[in-house]
Order: structure tokens, then sequence, then C-alpha cells
């Protein structure tokens, strides 16, 4: 956040993130109604949680099994060193590698976490060769995920 201190985040400002957390295609028109405010209060807390950082990007989600790609698999990467420079590195790999949707720096006994997307396991062959191919990666362990139990976009505000 740039401006705005998260304290200062009120009721109103709850309800407009609510909202396009919800539907981020809405109109300043509908929002303004839904959360009780003129369209001209309502576009300057916008525009202020926009500023402000609060309100990061509009983003429309695709459905991952409908392009193809219905496997999660989550991988714990472990580097053969920890210094700035291997971690940079393979910070810099990693943001290559189209199908790596979340990649997490951990405390604990791996390194990275990552959540990928595949096809099926001929696809994540693949990619794992890719994957230790990348700078400094000393081991790979990987999990599938049997099926999605709770899957969220919307933050709790």
């Amino acid at each position: 956040m740039k401006n705005i201190a998260p304290e200062s985040v009120d009721k109103i400002d709850r309800a407009i993130l609510n909202e396009l957390q919800k539907d981020g295609r809405l109109s300043n028109v509908q929002l303004a109604e839904l959360v009780g405010l003129s369209e001209s209060a309502c576009l300057r807390r916008v525009r202020m949680l926009e500023q402000s950082g609060i309100i990061d990007r509009y983003v429309m989600l695709v459905d991952q099994g409908a392009i193809g790609k219905p496997g999660n698999v989550f991988v714990r990467v472990t580097l053969d060193g920890q210094q700035r420079e291997k971690l940079s590195s393979f910070e810099e790999g990693i943001a290559t590698v189209p199908e790596v949707m979340e990649c997490y720096l951990m405390s604990g006994d791996v390194d990275y976490l990552l959540r990928v997307i595949v096809k099926d396991t001929d696809d994540y062959l693949r990619l794992h060769n890719k994957l230790t191919g990348l700078p400094g990666v000393l081991r790979v362990q990987s999990s599938f995920a049997l099926r999605t139990v709770v899957s969220r976009t919307s933050l709790p505000l």
C-alpha cells in the first residue's frame, strides 16, 4: 500500500472491495448503487483504493479444465544452497515457466513451494524436466491434487 493505512479502510471501502471481488466488471453506477453512495463519491473511493495499492489489479479467471489443463500439482523445490545469488537465479528462471501459477519462498525443509497446472502425467513429466533444469535445483518433490475442495479468489475483509 502506498498512501493509505489498512486501519483507515472503513466499512464503505470494505463494501466496495467485497462487491468488486465478486464482480470486477461492475460499472461505477452499479457499484455505487450496491454500496449506497453517489456515483462521484464511489468513483473517488475506488480511485483512492487503486492509487493506494489496496486494489492491485483487475483480472478475469479462466477455468483451467476448459483450456485442457485440469491438473494441479504442488511441487516442493530444494536448492543446492540458499545464497542470495542462488535464490535470485532460481526465481528469475521460475518466472519464465508459464505453467507455474504460484511460487512461494518457504521456511522449513524446502526452499520453494509451487502450484503448477498440467494436462496430465505426461505433461507433468515434461514440466518436471524443465523444473529440474533450472539454476540451483537439487531436489523436486511433487504431489498431485486429487480434487479441489476450496478455491477462493476473494480475500476476507
